[in-house]
């Protein structure tokens, strides 16, 4: 820079925290920063300001990218070419169209591939044996892209034995570049059972390690929380029961060689919307396993992540705004490290995905890679203030988690018991009464819904052949069962599409459009979370009369006052009086005014959900 050309900055004093503080003490009248400050459902607060007291970065405290203990990621500097793994899903029962689906996939840009496999044909690819593996993975060169396993009901024994098979005969096995991802305890907390006793299965564990030992570019086992945050767990509880489930395994493995083990196993975590979160997930992650090779007595080694965008955020209403929900969490496993990024289908809440929902999730990687080039800096977030800070309170918490799992005898004793399924069902019980009042809003489904939406394609799934018995369950346990966040609006908008008769409230304006519009508006998106339609009077009304006309004329039962706080004094009795009279059955009033025949009031923070059932119960729509 010229020495006469001054920065803009320059131009300014330099601005105090207490002057930043004064000013928004001022925009928020006095009301304080705690109003501002968000808590998690871990109890941590989110802060709307970070500074370098907050963490040091100046310092690097954390060393560099690529030098142990490997905090800030495995490599100084990101492959040029495939920064990170592009892995995609594959679920379809059929296993001729799953291999059709896997070739153009890897034509198109993704550069591993994972296979649901489900004997059921239910929830993934059906492969009953050998004949169906070699059916779906025909042309598929496992020297360039990697085939990973994703077992839907066992541990992956059967699985990692067909896959095995497939690749006899190959002159060099170490050349495969196979994701076994066996996984005991990840499956007795998703399935709820175990085929053999604890001591029986790690024994069978390390029997298919031993057996796997020619594969040495393969990753063996996977340690797997994505079933936590499925089931309605915080990011604490994903992170407490990760470091819980690789602990324990490999305690139950004493003969293996785990300084050589812990560089082949991939850590599966899920990630949602919230991409300043996620990223701090990643990093404490990173932290948490760090420690824990410590305590172990384990050379420092780079953890590898699979990050999955979250399956409870999708949403079957509405479904292409599952899009922006991908790109968000998909944007946090690129920008936090994760070594391998799966991105669900946008369409996949709503059955088998097809072609269009495939190439979106690809796409949304490819986009960030090539054209936003997320890839291109190693650790872009390391020394944010609040990502550092975050992620050390973060991974704080779920050491704490950790440690009570291993009060109550390690993952596996915990999960046997049920101490561990308990706090995920208070985590996900809280938040479900957040997402009833909408102070977790789901856009699409309880906020901005759209009546008249276009519905988003799926594939034509194949009927599956008749499934094998399940083996008789040895252990068995409460699994961590997945829910969808949006699922208690989408029960009342099922129930409203299958009435014979759209079902619709009458607003009931009071005084002009300037004065109603605002609360008529905040009416009409409420209602239409449970699929109701609003119906307006044709021309404003000027008198009660005209609104009781108008009522009587729009065939509803139901009805909602609108208007502003200083006329419902005034009028709001009268018109409430005159509606009942002329039969609406439930009379709302939005906002908080009460009066006689005013049944319920709808504001910011109510519990919507409990108004939309109500509502659904007077007009007698079944769920």
């Amino acid at each position: 820079m010229a020495d006469d050309i001054l920065p803009l900055s320059s131009a300014f004093a330099d601005a105090t925290e207490a002057e930043w503080l004064a000013a928004v003490d001022k925009a928020l009248k006095g009301k304080g920063i705690d109003t501002i400050t968000r808590t998690t459902s871990d109890g941590l607060k989110v802060h709307p300001l970070y500074r370098e007291s907050n963490f040091p970065s100046a310092t690097d405290p954390l060393g560099t990218p690529g030098a142990a203990p490997y905090l800030r990621g495995a490599t100084a500097a990101p492959d040029a070419w495939l920064p990170w793994d592009i892995r995609q899903a594959f679920t379809h029962p059929d296993p001729a169209t799953t291999n059709a689906e896997i070739l153009r996939d890897l034509e198109r840009g993704v550069s591993s591939i994972e296979l649901t496999l489900d004997p059921a044909g239910e929830n993934g690819v059906q492969v009953l044996g050998l004949a169906d593996l070699q059916t779906a993975l025909d042309g598929v060169d496992a020297t360039i892209a990697t085939i990973a396993l994703d077992p839907v009901d066992e541990p992956g024994f059967i699985a990692a034995g067909l896959l095995s098979t497939w690749a006899e005969g190959a002159a060099d096995l170490g050349a495969f570049k196979f994701a076994f991802n066996l996984d005991p305890l990840g499956a007795l907390a998703r399935t709820g059972t175990l085929a053999a006793s604890l001591d029986d299965t790690f024994t069978n564990l390390a029997d298919t390690l031993d057996r796997l030992s020619p594969f040495t570019s393969a990753s063996l086992i996977r340690i797997d929380a994505r079933m936590v945050h499925e089931a309605g767990g915080s990011d604490a509880q994903e992170l407490g029961a990760l470091i819980a489930s690789a602990v324990d395994t490999l305690r139950r493995l004493p003969e293996a060689d785990l300084a050589a083990l812990a560089p082949r196993i991939t850590f599966s975590l899920a990630l949602d919307a919230n991409y300043g979160l996620g990223v701090a997930k990643l990093r404490a992650a990173r932290r948490l396993w760090a420690r824990c090779l410590e305590l172990l007595e384990i050379s420092p080694a780079p953890m590898r992540i699979q990050a999955t965008t979250s399956a409870r955020m999708l949403a079957r209403y509405d479904a292409w705004t599952n899009m922006l929900r991908c790109t968000t969490a998909a944007f946090a496993g690129a920008v936090g490290g994760a070594d391998v990024v799966t991105v669900r289908p946008f369409n996949s809440s709503l059955g088998t995905p097809e072609e269009l929902g495939r190439r979106i999730a690809r796409n949304t990687q490819i986009i960030a890679m090539e054209e936003s080039q997320l890839g291109r800096v190693a650790d872009p977030t390391g020394g944010a203030w609040f990502t550092e800070t975050f992620a050390d309170d973060l991974a704080k918490a779920a050491w704490e988690e950790f440690q009570t799992i291993e009060r109550e005898g390690g993952y596996a004793d915990s999960l046997l018991s049920g101490a561990f399924q308990s706090r995920i069902a208070a985590t996900r019980d809280a938040r479900a009464k957040d997402i009833a009042k909408r102070k977790v809003p789901i856009t699409g489904v309880s906020e901005f819904p759209l009546l008249d939406e276009i519905a988003a394609p799926t594939a034509d799934a194949a009927t599956p052949k008749p499934a094998p018995k399940a083996p008789a369950a040895v252990l068995t346990c409460t699994p961590l069962a997945p829910i969808q966040l949006a699922a208690p609006f989408e029960a009342l908008r099922d129930a409203a599409a299958a009435a014979k008769k759209a079902p619709a409230i009458f607003l009931a304006t009071l005084g002009p459009v300037a004065e109603h519009s605002g609360r008529a508006d905040f009416a009409r998106n409420l209602f239409a979370a449970g699929g109701l339609e609003s119906k307006e009077p044709p021309v404003v009304p000027k008198s009660v009369p005209e609104l009781v006309a108008a009522f009587k004329a729009s065939g509803c039962q139901i009805a909602v006052l609108c208007g502003s706080d200083t006329r419902y004094p005034d009028e709001a009795e009268a018109a409430a009086s005159a509606l009942k009279a002329a039969g609406v059955r439930h009379l709302w009033l939005a906002g908080k005014f009460e009066a006689p025949g005013i049944d319920s009031n709808i504001f910011m923070g109510c519990d919507v959900l409990h108004t939309l059932t109500l509502a659904h119960a007077e007009l007698g729509l079944s769920q």
